[in-house]
C-alpha cells in the first residue's frame, strides 16, 4: 500500500497505521539507528503518526516566523530544495536572485548607493547569524583603529537594552564582548536612548537599538540615539558606530510608518539586519543584514575561494545551506511590491487593534504593549493574587492556542505578561475567536478556589509560596506588587528547573 496523501482520510489512516504497525513491532531506539530497514510507506507514516501531537503552526501565537506562504512560492521552494546556495557557480541565477534582495533590502532602507554601485549586505539562515556577523565587523573595525593608535583592543563592549533576543548575548559570549545591558524599568520596556549613551565609553563598539522589541514590538527611537551619540562622539573624539536589529519590524517600517528615520537616513548608522522569516513573509530560514557602504565591512573577514569552480567572495558563518528561502524571498519581493507589503501589515497591526480591544473590554488585563511597532499584544493581569498569566497560557492550550506567557528582564522582573503576535494568517474571525477563550479561561480560573487552581495545575510551589507569606495576618500587610513578584520569582524558579539545555 502507497501513501500519497499528507492528510489521508480516516479509514485510510488506520490502513495505513496497521500497515506501519507491521513492521515497528518493537519501540524505535531513540539513541541509535534501526538495526534493520523498513519500507519508505512504513516509514512516512510512523513519522506522520507521530507529528500529529505536534501543535498547528497557526494557532503558535509565541512565533514571529511565518507559517502560511502561496501555492506557488511553495512550488518554487520544492523545485529548489536541491540547490545548495553556496554552488555559485553551479547556480547563477539563485546567486543573482540573492543580489537582487540584498539590493532592494538595502534601498528599502535608504542605503547611500550610486546608480551604477551595489549594495553590500548578504543572506544568512536568520537574523541571529546576521547579527553575528554585524557584530564582528564592528569588533574588527574597532580592534584595527585601536591596534593602528598603539592602544589596548582586548576589553570591547557593546550597549544594548535588556530586551534584546538572546542571540545579542550568543554573539557577546562566543566572541568575547563585553554586554553592556541598559535595564528597564515598570511602564517603560525598551532601551533608554540617553542611559545608553551615557554607558558608551572608548571600547563601545557599538550601541544596538532594536527596531521592534521581541517584549512588546516597541520601536526604539534610533533617531534620538543618533543625536545624543553624535554629540558624544564630538565631545571625546570617538566614532561609536550604531547597529539597528530590526529582525521584527523591518519589513513594517518602511511601509507603515515611511517617515520614521531609524535606517540609513541616520549618520551612525552603519548596519541593519532583518528577519526574512517574520514580516518578510518568508518561511523559516532566512534573514538579511546590510551595511550602509563597503568601508563598513573589513575586506580581512570576508573570504574567498575557488574549489567550487569561480572566485567566489563569502562571508557567512557556515558554509552549505539551501536555495528555496531566498528564492521565496525574491518571490515575495516582486509578487506583493511596496503596495502588497503595505497592504499586509496595515491588515495586521488593524487585527492587533481588534485584539487588543478585545483583551481590554474584559477588565481584567493591563495591555502594556503599543500602537506603535510590531503587530503584537503583550498584556499582564490587573490583579495575579488568584492566579496567573502562566495559568492563563497553560489553560488556553486546551483550545489549541500556543500563548507565551513570560517575565520582564532587569529590572522589571515582577512584571509577567502574555503576548500575541498577529502575523498576515491572523485574521479577524481567530481574533475574536481567541478572545471569546480568554473570556472563558477567565471566568473558569475565577470560579474555582485559590488552591484548587493550583492543585489542578503543575505549580503549587507558587501558591504555596505565597500563602507562607501571608500566614500569621500578614496578607493585610503586603501590598499587590509584593505578591507579584512573589509569584514570578517562584515561577522563574519553576522554569529554570525544567530547563534541560537544549537551545
Amino acid at each position: 500500500m502507497v501513501i500519497t496523501t499528507a492528510n489521508p482520510a480516516p479509514e485510510q489512516h488506520v490502513q495505513s497505521s496497521t500497515f506501519a504497525s507491521r513492521y515497528v513491532r518493537d519501540p524505535l531506539p531513540r539513541f541509535k539507528i534501526p538495526e534493520n530497514s523498513m519500507p519508505k510507506e512504513a516509514a512516512y507514516q510512523v513519522i506522520n503518526d507521530e507529528l500529529m501531537l505536534d501543535g498547528n503552526p497557526r494557532l503558535n501565537l509565541a512565533s514571529f516566523v511565518t507559517t502560511w506562504m502561496e501555492p506557488e512560492c511553495d512550488q518554487l521552494m520544492m523545485a529548489a530544495i536541491n540547490k545548495n546556495y553556496v554552488d555559485m557557480d553551479e547556480y547563477p541565477v539563485t546567486t543573482e536572485l540573492q543580489n537582487r534582495c540584498v539590493n532592494m533590502i538595502a534601498n528599502l532602507y535608504h542605503a547611500p548607493i550610486g546608480s551604477d554601485e551595489v549594495a553590500v549586505g548578504v543572506g544568512t539562515v536568520g537574523s541571529s547569524e546576521a547579527i553575528m556577523l554585524a557584530g564582528l565587523a564592528f569588533k574588527r573595525k574597532w580592534q584595527q583603529k585601536r591596534k593602528s593608535q598603539g592602544k589596548p583592543y582586548d576589553k570591547p563592549n557593546i550597549v544594548t537594552g535588556a530586551n534584546v533576543q538572546v542571540c545579542w548575548e550568543k554573539f557577546a559570549r562566543y566572541f568575547e564582548v563585553e554586554l553592556k545591558e541598559v535595564k528597564l524599568r515598570e511602564g517603560y520596556y525598551v532601551m533608554d536612548p540617553v542611559k545608553a549613551v551615557e554607558m558608551v565609553d572608548e571600547n563601545t563598539i557599538c550601541v544596538a537599538a532594536i527596531l521592534g522589541s521581541t517584549l512588546t514590538g516597541e520601536f526604539e527611537n534610533v533617531k534620538l540615539l543618533n543625536e545624543l551619540l553624535t554629540n558624544k562622539n564630538k565631545e571625546t573624539g570617538w566614532d561609536t558606530p550604531i547597529h539597528v536589529d530590526a529582525a521584527s519590524g523591518g519589513f513594517i517600517a518602511p511601509f507603515v510608518y515611511p517617515d520614521l528615520e531609524w535606517d540609513f537616513r541616520l549618520p551612525l548608522v552603519k548596519s541593519i539586519n532583518v528577519s526574512g522569516h517574520k514580516y518578510g513573509l518568508v518561511y523559516a530560514g532566512i534573514g538579511w543584514v546590510v551595511w550602509r557602504s563597503k568601508e563598513d565591512l573589513p575586506d580581512d573577514l570576508v573570504f574567498h575561494i575557488n574549489y567550487l569552480g569561480s572566485d567566489q567572495p563569502t562571508f557567512t558563518l557556515n558554509f552549505s545551506k539551501g536555495s528555496s528561502q531566498i528564492i521565496a524571498q525574491y518571490y515575495q519581493l516582486i509578487r506583493l511590491g511596496f503596495e502588497g507589503y503595505k497592504n499586509i501589515m496595515e491588515n495586521c497591526i488593524e487585527n492587533a487593534r481588534i485584539l487588543k480591544e478585545g483583551i481590554d473590554s474584559t477588565g481584567r488585563f493591563e495591555v502594556v504593549s503599543k500602537d506603535f511597532g510590531v503587530p503584537l499584544v503583550a498584556f499582564a493581569l490587573k490583579d495575579s493574587s488568584k492566579y496567573t498569566v502562566f495559568q492563563i497560557s497553560d489553560s488556553l492550550r486546551k483550545f489549541g492556542w500556543i500563548v507565551p506567557a513570560y517575565t520582564m528582564p532587569a529590572d522589571a522582573q515582577h512584571v509577567a505578561v502574555l503576548r500575541v503576535v498577529i502575523r498576515e494568517d491572523f485574521g479577524r474571525s481567530l481574533a475574536e475567536r481567541l478572545i471569546s477563550h480568554i473570556k472563558e479561561v477567565v471566568k473558569e480560573l475565577d470560579s474555582l478556589p485559590s488552591h484548587i487552581v493550583v492543585k489542578d495545575s503543575h505549580v503549587a510551589a507558587v501558591t504555596i509560596a505565597v500563602e507562607e507569606e501571608n500566614k500569621g495576618g500578614e496578607a493585610a500587610k503586603r501590598t499587590e506588587r509584593m505578591i507579584q513578584e512573589k509569584v514570578t520569582k517562584q515561577w522563574r524558579h519553576f522554569v529554570e528547573s525544567k530547563r534541560v539545555g537544549v537551545c
